[in-house]
């Protein structure tokens, strides 16, 4: 049989133990909500992490850097034909921040479609468009309004296509 002392200390410990577990986020609160995605152009030459990357991804959960699924496509048009290339992406020293080395050609209009997030969720997308000498023209990451928040949404093949024939079209004119 347990000493009064020794009873009150256990149920207190208990009751301390109930008391955070009930105070503490859970993984699913604190994950609540889609992922964020941002492009850092150019990369840090400095950091040995990033030297070389034509592109920095940083991954978010609302403001906090997180580990993150990454993928993309190097979308382009070269001459008349339409390529897609997978693109592969490294972690770099820090959380959150993945480095994307250049992986398609010099020829013809490429725009890159790049996502970020969990399996389980709609990712957040960046449409990057690269401009004829091959730098950064445009970064966009479309949203939509749900409440009062702003959230990604995902881009359409109708939209990288227009981003693709747009700037064809302007640099088949700037050849004339």
């Amino acid at each position: 049989m347990r000493s009064p002392l020794k009873l009150s200390l256990s149920l207190a410990a208990v009751a301390a133990s109930v008391a955070l577990v009930a105070a503490a986020p859970s993984a699913a609160t604190h994950k609540s909500g889609p992922p964020w995605i941002s492009i850092e152009y150019p990369a840090n030459p400095l950091d040995p992490s990033t030297r070389g990357a034509y592109l920095l991804v940083h991954a978010f959960h609302h403001q906090i850097p997180m580990e993150s699924e990454v993928s993309g496509t190097a979308e382009g048009l070269v001459g008349s034909e339409r390529k897609s290339i997978a693109l592969r992406f490294e972690k770099t020293g820090r959380t959150g921040v993945y480095a994307l080395r250049k992986q398609w050609g010099d020829d013809g209009v490429w725009s890159l479609l790049i996502s970020v997030g969990q399996h389980d969720m709609d990712p957040a997308q960046a449409l990057v468009e690269l401009g004829a000498d091959g730098s950064i023209s445009s970064v966009r990451v479309p949203t939509t309004r749900q409440r009062e928040w702003t959230i990604p949404r995902r881009i359409t093949s109708q939209e990288i296509e227009q981003s693709l024939q747009s700037r064809a079209t302007r640099t088949a004119q700037a050849r004339r």
